[in-house]
């Protein structure tokens, strides 16, 4: 009885991180269908129709998410998103239809590999980790010990969504190389994005970030096709 009592602190975090998981799904799926189009450019449809027979399938949909910020989203339920202010940076001729297109190769990649369900219990096992070490933390350090546990969660967050991005990374330029587009404008994308938007996390150590840094993702890009293509030994 005394054990069960010493986990049911630990229980309801981990309920509380799969019921909040859920009420955001909810919100933000309702929040996209209200301000969201399907997307319609003829030069995109013909990428994504390259990556959707690449993939057998009949079509990609993606939609454009009626805000400013520049950023692409893979929902809960499996829907792409491209945001107004991406698609916009592409029109001005900012970014290229194929670099726009190794953004949708991502967002498949995060669909494809489960990572919103996998998030739903990273979120869930953080709130109870939290509640553990702010626990254990409070018997020596009461004043600090909720910042601590807190900072030490997000940091453990950060890693796995660094994580996932990596593998979103590789899945998409597999895909991309197999659809005959190639990973040329997924890394020249890369070498954008802190500009196109604003230079957000410039600075920031590379640790307490969700995105690795821009370097860090084009090298692992290179490593993996120099995996696909090694280089023919000299005669």
């Amino acid at each position: 009885m005394l054990g069960m009592l010493k986990l049911t602190p630990i229980l309801l975090a981990v309920l509380y991180g799969l019921f909040s998981y859920q009420f955001s799904a909810w919100r933000t799926k309702k929040m996209l269908e209200e301000q969201s189009t399907e997307l319609a450019d003829p030069k995109l449809k013909v990428l994504t129709d390259k990556m959707a027979d690449a993939l057998d399938l009949e079509r990609i949909r993606v939609h454009i998410y009626e805000i400013d910020l520049v950023n692409g989203l893979a929902a809960p339920d499996g829907r792409i998103f491209i945001t107004r202010g991406f698609f916009n940076k592409y029109r001005k001729g900012d970014v290229s239809a194929e670099e726009l297109s190794s953004v949708i190769a991502h967002e498949l990649g995060h669909v494809a590999l489960g990572h919103s369900r996998r998030r739903m219990i990273d979120f869930s096992g953080q709130n109870a980790l939290r509640i553990v070490l702010a626990t254990m933390l409070g018997r020596f350090i009461p004043g600090i010990s909720v910042i601590i546990a807190n900072a030490l969660s997000s940091l453990l967050a950060a890693r796995l969504s660094r994580g996932d991005e990596y593998e979103a990374d590789a899945y998409a330029s597999a895909l991309l190389t197999k659809a005959g587009i190639g990973t040329g404008p997924q890394k020249t994308l890369f070498t954008k994005l802190q500009a196109l938007t604003g230079n957000a996390g410039a600075g920031t150590p590379a640790w307490l970030l969700s995105h690795p840094k821009t370097e860090e993702r084009i090298a692992a890009i290179e490593a993996m096709e120099a995996r696909w293509d090694p280089p023919v030994p000299s005669p």
